[in-house]
């Protein structure tokens, strides 16, 4: 199971029980450090504070259950107006916004896409470039952000 995988099951329910929605998880390898950052959200928006509560509660967490074995920077961040895409939900809720996306792989021979999302169904990301309507496979997804 990848690190992201792990780290969202060993923390999604205790950020829940804070009230706060976990939007995702990133693990970025590279330089001196590796960086595990999570993304965090509430109706109400996300303080500073809150990002320090969720971090220290996570921390706790991630230590016992080492699912990073090498050393790395913890960041507790909000989405932000270029929100980043990583589930199924995400594509179905921001369906009608502008939206970026990078594959993995090629599909019809591109890796980029800029457009208007159109949902997700049966595994696939919907997005609509120049009039075309691309199926995307959230398997293959490298990352997907809202246009700001």
């Amino acid at each position: 199971m990848a690190i992201v995988d792990q780290v969202e099951q060993l923390i999604e329910a205790s950020i829940e029980t804070l009230g706060y929605e976990l939007v995702g998880v990133e693990y970025i390898q590279g330089g001196p450090d590796a960086i595990l950052r999570i993304y965090i959200d509430a109706e109400q928006g996300i303080t500073i504070e809150d990002c320090e509560r969720v971090s220290h509660q996570v921390s706790g967490i991630l230590d016992v259950e080492e699912p990073v074995r090498s050393a790395y920077l913890l960041e507790v961040s909000s989405p932000g107006f270029d929100r980043p895409l990583f589930k199924a939900r995400d594509f179905e809720r921001f369906a009608g916004a502008e939206a970026k996306i990078s594959m993995k792989l090629p599909v019809n021979g591109r890796r980029n896409f800029k457009g208007v999302l159109q949902g997700f169904d049966n595994g696939d990301i919907l997005i609509e470039v120049d009039g075309e309507v691309y199926e995307l496979p959230l398997s293959k997804l490298g990352k997907a952000r809202l246009e700001a």
